[in-house]
């Protein structure tokens, strides 16, 4: 990895992801623009003032080349972004573009045993899930979580209300492939330990007595292959031991199968080995940040949310990406809990936000890497940028000749005004037509194409 530990980029993602080595990255976190149609800024006088961003789309705040870029290397990406303009519009269509060529390079930069977590909002939940599941694919698709953020946002009104209050956060969880490992298990708190460990051994290690464990029930049925004599020891009926004799010499061993003074035996079950409870994907215990914690920034998240993501999804001195992070909490969690971090931010407060928040919450001083440049990754890059992918994006698609939808592939580069009769190769002299328009327009004009179009029936 060519980017250092603790550096923190303030430029437009995407430019940079497309910097970064492949498979470089053991987790991502991102909280991107919710497409909620509002402005945020952070108050006159927060930690965070200045730190401002607008969260409405439209087709003129996406490259246009965007559009060609997904619809020549996912073509079903392309046609998913495609099906949630015709439901939703063309806010939505520039939005999911914007976060699909983000999205696709985020994947690239995972490690094969890296995960990804996507925090949203019901406003595009629903067809962010169908855009990851085109990029990550549908088996890779691990949880949608739900964060209870706060018990309720809606207020009196002598107006009858139209929908429940919105007091919850969506996270999309994904994993790179098969290979990536989760711990979604949490800490039983000292309450639940006393409940659950209730004895204490001779060597003041709490357990419970997991003894109804040490035979399989008749209802089990016969497993001959698991009935023998073990230390003077015949199980009581042909359903066997629950562990092979060696598994059970081996417990035995550990002191994790007692023989008691009467005779009995037990079976321990030590808190030490416990895994724990997994949290599940309701989490409402995870409160808004406290006072303390605040900045003012407009979007800002507990660090306990993303502790909990970062221990359940790495491990100690694993790289964390947060490639909107903001106020910098994803890379203060990450410091606290000793693994690696890069940041990404196209603002520049960002920057002072991290520096900020490390020395006064982590207690780290200096050593914050702030970059405004491109990395240079070591492979070749593809060539993101022609002007084929341009006239994609800025026709949406379809055909300059008969406005039909057609794939990528099947769009060719034509010259508005032929060569012939004085035309050039700039961009505004170039269109996409499919196979058929550029066929009947041959070394004719567009005009000539037009009117043969009209005539037929087809415009």
């Amino acid at each position: 990895m060519s980017i250092k530990n603790r550096t923190i980029f303030e430029n437009d993602n995407l430019f940079v992801l497309r910097g970064m080595d492949s498979e470089s990255i053991d987790l991502i976190y991102l909280d991107p623009p919710f497409n909620s149609n509002r402005n945020y800024a952070a108050p006159i006088g927060s930690q965070a003032a200045g730190a401002a961003f607008k969260d409405t789309w439209t087709l003129s705040d996406v490259d246009n080349a965007w559009h060609g870029e997904i619809a020549d290397r996912e073509p079903a990406l392309y046609q998913a972004i495609h099906t949630a303009e015709l439901t939703h519009g063309k806010g939505m269509k520039s939005y999911l573009i914007m976060m699909a060529v983000r999205l696709l390079e985020m994947k690239r930069v995972l490690k094969k045993t890296g995960s990804l977590y996507l925090h949203c909002d019901p406003t595009a939940s629903h067809y962010l899930k169908v855009v990851m599941d085109s990029i990550f694919g549908k088996n890779n698709f691990r949880s949608e979580i739900t964060w209870r953020r706060a018990t309720s946002t809606q207020k009196g009104s002598q107006h009858r209300s139209t929908r429940w209050g919105n007091n919850a956060d969506i996270l999309l969880y994904y994993a790179a492939s098969s290979a990536a490992a989760l711990s979604p298990e949490r800490e039983l708190t000292e309450t639940e330990i006393v409940k659950k460990f209730k004895h204490i051994d001779e060597n003041g290690k709490r357990y419970y007595n997991d003894s109804a464990h040490i035979w399989r029930t008749p209802n089990m049925g016969e497993r001959p292959n698991l009935c023998y004599e073990w230390r003077g020891y015949v199980n009581p009926h042909p359903s066997g031991w629950r562990l092979s004799k060696e598994r059970l010499e081996e417990e035995y061993q550990k002191g994790n199968i007692v023989i008691r003074p009467d005779g009995k035996l037990e079976r321990r079950k030590y808190l030490k080995d416990y895994k724990g409870a997994s949290y599940g994907n309701i989490w409402d215990d995870v409160r808004p940040p406290a006072k303390e914690e605040r900045t003012g920034y407009p979007t800002q998240k507990p660090i306990a949310l993303l502790e909990r993501i970062i221990k359940a999804s790495s491990n100690d001195g694993d790289i964390v990406l947060d490639p909107f992070c903001g106020c910098a909490t994803t890379c203060v969690a990450a410091e606290r809990l000793k693994r690696q971090w890069i940041g990404i931010d196209i603002s520049e407060k960002a920057v002072a936000l991290v520096r900020m928040r490390l020395e006064k919450e982590v207690g780290l001083f200096g050593p914050v890497i702030h970059r405004t440049d491109i990395p240079r990754r070591g492979e070749k890059l593809p060539n993101y940028r022609t002007h084929k992918h341009t006239l994609y994006g800025k026709q949406e698609g379809l055909c300059n000749g008969c406005q039909t939808q057609f794939p990528f592939r099947n769009m060719t580069v034509d010259h508005i005004i032929p060569r012939k009769h004085g035309g050039t190769d700039a961009l505004d002299n170039l269109q996409l037509l499919c196979g058929a328009c550029n066929s009947t327009k041959g070394t004719g004009t567009q005009a000539e194409l037009l009117t043969e179009l009209r005539e037929q029936g087809i415009l």
